[in-house]
């Protein structure tokens, strides 16, 4: 794996399916890994300790993963790279979530090993 390893990342999924998923792929690579289910709860998490990237479900109870992105990209620790997932694939909200600050966007399905890679070129090019 280039890039990190031990790398905190928080994902925020309410599909229990994808979330167990992601969260398993990814601590395989060596990662730790926090999942939550809500943005709520992803917020309250990336504040009592920022994680290395966060993968945000764009469409989740409560806060979506753009409003959570708006959040992140207000705060004091707005450089935390970002990857919004999400079964929009319509151009206008991939271009949101660039517009927005999502260092990616990766749409649903997905094939957990282009995330990974995703994840590890992410995390490779951040200081």
């Amino acid at each position: 794996m280039n890039g990190r390893p031990g790398a905190r990342i928080l994902v925020a999924e309410d599909d229990h399916d994808i979330s167990d998923l992601v969260a398993f792929k990814l601590g395989q690579a060596g990662y730790e890994v926090r999942t939550v289910d809500t943005g709520s709860a992803a917020w309250e998490a990336f504040q009592a300790a920022p994680p290395h990237l966060a993968v945000l479900d764009v469409m989740m109870p409560g806060l979506s993963g753009i409003d959570v992105l708006r959040k992140i990209r207000e705060s004091a620790r707005s450089t935390v790279p970002v990857l919004l997932l999400s079964a929009r694939s319509r151009d206008a909200d991939v271009d949101l979530g660039f517009a927005i600050g999502a260092t990616d966007y990766v749409i649903k399905p997905f094939s957990p090993r282009e995330l990974l890679h995703r994840v590890t070129g992410i995390l490779a090019r951040t200081p």
